[in-house]
């Protein structure tokens, strides 16, 4: 009887209990400081939000016939203006086209046309070839003596020599299977186009 008496009311006890909350509070903090890091590190980083997230192009600047390179996804993205005689020669050789009509190719419904487009002037490509993924040049000049006599201008891939028109159309008999891809966008204003988002938005 003595000693339980004294378990009950001991200095000893009182120390156990107070260890006891102490170790807890620290526990508690110690799981909280680990799991934050932790939970943080399952959010996308800042790069992956940007390399996602839709690219705005001020087309103000952009002048006829000159070309713009903006990168989206981690992919290069030509902008193009078109000029009128620019686009005139679109309508001329498709017979040197393999998929003139973009039946087998990648771009939004509304570029679903002769000039992949929904403003004429405006060429919106990926600037990745879809044979091996090279990054084609930029060719306006018609008949150079390097492509050939026939070349009506366009976008040409030194790698192996795949060719595409200026709406980003390949040509037969070269090693790139598909056209150019237009990627998703659409016009926020006459002078502002925005990359990667929804045309139909």
């Amino acid at each position: 009887m003595t000693n339980s008496v004294l378990s009950a009311g001991s200095p000893d006890d009182a120390d156990r209990r107070l260890w006891l909350g102490a170790a807890t509070v620290a526990g508690g903090a110690g799981l909280v400081a680990t799991a934050v890091p932790f939970v943080a590190s399952l959010a996308p980083s800042e790069k992956a939000r940007a390399l996602g997230a839709p690219v705005d192009v001020d087309l103000a600047s952009l002048r006829p016939g000159e070309l713009r390179t903006v990168e989206w996804r981690g992919k290069p993205v030509f902008v193009l203006r078109r000029t009128p005689e620019m686009i005139d020669a679109l309508a001329r050789h498709d017979a040197l086209l393999a998929d003139p009509q973009s039946r087998r190719s990648e771009q939004p419904e509304s570029a679903r046309n002769a000039l992949r487009s929904s403003r004429s002037e405006l060429a919106v490509i990926e600037a990745v070839c879809t044979h091996l993924g090279c990054v084609p040049s930029f060719r306006p000049t018609p008949g150079s003596p390097d492509i050939g006599a026939q070349w009506p201008g366009g976008f040409y891939c030194p790698c192996h020599g795949s060719k595409f028109d200026l709406a980003g159309r390949v040509f037969k008999n070269v090693p790139a299977p598909t056209n150019l891809t237009v990627p998703p966008h659409r016009f926020l204003s006459e002078t502002v186009l925005l990359i990667g988002a929804d045309p139909t938005a």
